[in-house]
């Protein structure tokens, strides 16, 4: 085999043609000669042409026989196929074309013809094949990037939470555990009736993610209240209600600022509504019902559970057991009472997940 010769398979059942062919192209290319549709396919099992120059009428399988099997073939499909013929009647050219043939020559052919039309139709098919391998690697580059972008993405996110964390540092990993609960709750619900509706559209990862910035507010909030080692006074729990807005408003400024705003709505509606109440009361606006977002009534279970099972200063930590126990008391009033039975529903799973200390 002469390294770096495009092939070439010619295949006709008239052996002055196959040789008038092999003397015009060997100069050019790698040329197999085969008498035959049968033997070429044979020929096809170790040697893949480049074209393929193909006789319509011979014994066995006809030119025409060949090329759907070619092209009914995944394997072989895209290999240009030029029609070699005596035919010269439009019918029999429209024919072959419209088998998936690329060319159609009448024999007998002109040596210095085939070998132009040949030449053609290979750039073609190379030029065709880099467009293909620049599309595939394309695309394989915008994946990459997209994956570096959000990788990037959500270490900033997990910076920004832990800054939040830093701060609050009465809290320890609260961000983290909310979020692994969270996401129980999201598999719970895909898997279940509870609002299956609503969140049929939702990208749970990026739902789980966004859930990081529900507490970013508390970056506004200054240290003597924030880091208070007791109880809060009332006008200081007062100050301590707005990170909510807080939260709200600065994630309003990067919403602003970006194109798909999934990620940052998600985090948005958690950070302003997770202390809203299913029956009313809560804040910062007073919603209850279905007037509060979804993403905040789930996030308000879970935080409320994290809170419940932590240490504070003003108190130790709850069982998991107990901390069920009052928010099955406040279901319908603080919860949504749909949510709160999923999240009884998955208490083993709550205790169980991994949990940062």
């Amino acid at each position: 085999m002469t390294a770096g010769k495009q092939r070439v398979f010619l295949v006709d059942d008239n052996i002055t043609n196959l040789s008038v062919g092999k003397n015009a192209l060997s100069g050019n290319y790698e040329v197999y000669t085969v008498n035959s549709g049968e033997k070429m396919f044979r020929l096809l099992e170790r040697v893949r042409p480049d074209i393929v120059l193909l006789d319509v009428e011979m014994p066995g399988m006809n030119g025409y026989e060949v090329i759907r099997a070619l092209k009914g073939s995944e394997r072989t499909a895209d290999i240009p196929v030029i029609f070699l013929t005596v035919k010269t009647d439009p019918g029999s050219e429209v024919e072959g074309l419209s088998l998936g043939a690329v060319d159609y020559i009448a024999k007998p052919f002109s040596p210095i013809l085939l070998l132009a039309r040949i030449e053609l139709h290979l750039l073609v098919q190379t030029q065709r094949n880099k467009l293909q391998n620049f599309a595939d690697h394309l695309q394989e580059m915008v994946t990459a990037k997209t994956k570096s972008v959000l990788e990037l993405q959500n270490t900033l996110f997990d910076l920004l939470a832990e800054v939040v964390e830093y701060r609050d540092n009465v809290t320890g990993h609260h961000v983290d555990r909310t979020r692994r609960y969270l996401q129980i709750m999201l598999e719970g619900m895909r898997g279940g009736r509870i609002y299956r509706e609503e969140i049929s559209g939702w990208d749970t990862q990026l739902i789980t993610i966004s859930s990081q910035l529900h507490d970013v507010g508390k970056i506004a909030i200054c240290d003597s209240i924030l880091k208070k080692p007791g109880r809060l006074t009332p006008d200081e729990f007062e100050v301590i209600k707005k990170h909510t807005v807080y939260g709200g408003q600065i994630i309003g400024r990067v919403e602003m600022n970006m194109t798909d705003s999934a990620f940052i709505r998600h985090a948005k509606r958690m950070a302003i509504s997770h202390h809203e109440k299913w029956a009313g009361g809560g804040y910062p606006q007073g919603l209850a019902g279905e007037d509060i977002p979804l993403e905040g009534r789930i996030m308000s279970l879970v935080d409320v559970y994290d809170a419940l099972i932590s240490k504070r200063p003003y108190k130790e930590p709850f069982t998991h057991g107990k901390a069920m126990e009052i928010i099955r008391g406040d279901r319908g009033t603080s919860f949504d009472p749909w949510l709160t039975d999923l999240f009884l529903k998955l208490s083993d799973k709550i205790e169980e997940a991994p949990r940062c200390e």
